[in-house]
């Protein structure tokens, strides 16, 4: 408790330090892995991850050929930058110049460079002093051995990666949503797409001390496909996505901080992890309940407009506008049971009358039955006599679509449809002058 409650006060100068580089990296890298996810390019961080790996190994051998220190941060975040870089560039100009798709030159990048990576890491481990390199520190990170400097470094990389996000926010939000319209507007698509790659390479070397090259990709992947499951609007979505990087990073630093044997690199992506996993089930727009919800709602809305349709068809054919239980089961595959519901539920909202086992419409039922039933058979008019349809399919085509027709499109099917059949066939507008 003694040790929960100085995490929570910030008392230690080393907690302080690391909470605020690693919250402010979970919260770039959020913001920046939006757009990677709404442009179909989740990969891209891994794969600049991945490429880093060989630079900070070249980096080292060329500062020991020189004899300068390898150990010094600045070169080997210099040749992390410059390698990721080059993945970026190899990726450009495999989707430039072949016919491979971005998940084909991605994967490429992403091996070759790895594979080569690790080829630079064994000769570094050859040399005298190689095994104490500190390499491992890149790939698996070190957020507990966190200093002042990496957190200024971390500071300014992700404070200049709002800023150009928030400068270009209008413009790669465009690329992200529609390429080709970007392109004919006169947009530079293909130097924002660099930009969105550079700000990935960026945030990429940054988190190389944080939480290594094997897991950074989930800072960037993880928080926006969260904030996916919550909204709808970009802008919205963007800040969702730096929220959630930014408390995944603050509960993995403070569950390491309860418990030291236990990485904090590793501990920020779980913490990530969890709040996806509570996103995907409790999601406002895409959420598990919610398409529940969604769900049962639709069903229902069918089930009523089914019955309504049933009443309204069997009273035609009737001198009397009420309709007896069994009419209704004989017009349609219902259960005895499930039929019952129904009209109870149709009762409670006042669109029908039930006495027993008849059945008749209420005068709100009548507006939206005659509605429904109208919207039907112009669909049967429409595929019977322009779309070609078998007449024996007319009905059950007609049944899946009347469901999702907008008021334009049933003026349309009138004006196309006027003078074939439609005065004798299809009842007239329930409430004229209104969609």
């Amino acid at each position: 408790m003694d040790t929960l409650w100085r995490l929570l006060l910030l008392q230690d100068h080393n907690t302080r330090i690391i909470l605020s580089g690693t919250c402010l990296l979970g919260a770039a890298a959020g913001l920046v892995g939006t757009f990677l996810l709404l442009r179909k390019r989740s990969l891209l961080g891994d794969t600049i991850g991945h490429a880093t790996l060989p630079g900070v190994a070249a980096a080292f051998l060329l500062a020991h050929s020189l004899g300068v220190s390898g150990k010094t941060l600045p070169v080997l975040l210099t040749g992390a930058a410059l390698s990721g870089i080059a993945g970026m560039a190899a990726v450009l100009v495999i989707r430039r110049f072949s016919h491979i798709k971005d998940d084909a030159a991605l994967a490429i990048v992403l091996s070759v460079f790895f594979g080569a990576g690790v080829t630079l890491v064994t000769a570094v481990q050859q040399l005298p002093g190689g095994n104490a390199a500190g390499l491992d520190h890149f790939i698996y990170g070190k957020t507990a051995s966190m200093t002042s400097a990496d957190a200024w470094f971390i500071l300014v990389s992700s404070v200049a990666v709002v800023l150009l996000c928030a400068a270009f926010f209008k413009e790669i939000g465009l690329i992200c949503f529609d390429e080709a319209f970007a392109g004919a507007a006169g947009w530079p698509v293909r130097l924002l797409d660099i930009l969105l790659m550079g700000l990935v390479v960026l945030i990429t070397v940054v988190g190389l001390q944080a939480v290594g090259l094997l897991l950074v990709v989930a800072l960037l992947v993880i928080p926006p496909a969260a904030a996916r499951f919550w909204t709808d609007r970009l802008g919205v979505m963007a800040l969702a996505a730096a929220l959630i990087g930014s408390v995944s990073a603050f509960f993995g630093v403070a569950a390491s901080a309860l418990f030291p044997r236990l990485p904090a690199g590793a501990l920020i992506v779980l913490s990530a992890a969890f709040f996806f996993a509570v996103s995907m089930v409790f999601g406002r727009r895409r959420g598990l309940l919610a398409r529940l919800r969604d769900s049962l709602r639709s069903t229902s809305r069918l089930h009523r407009e089914h019955l309504l349709r049933a009443i309204y068809e069997c009273a035609e054919t009737s001198s009397s506008n009420i309709v007896s239980l069994d009419a209704l089961l004989a017009k349609r595959p219902w259960k005895i049971r499930d039929l019952r519901r129904e009209i109870a539920k149709a009762a409670e909202n006042d669109l029908l009358i039930a006495k027993g086992d008849t059945i008749q419409l209420s005068g709100r039922g009548v507006i939206e039955a005659r509605r429904l039933v109208r919207n039907h058979r112009l669909w049967e008019l429409y595929l019977l006599h322009h779309a070609e349809v078998a007449p024996g399919r007319v009905d059950r085509d007609a049944d899946l679509i009347e469901h999702a027709v907008d008021p334009r499109i049933v003026d349309e099917l009138e004006a196309l449809l006027d003078g074939e059949r439609r005065d004798s066939f299809v009842p007239g507008d329930p409430v004229p002058g209104t969609p």
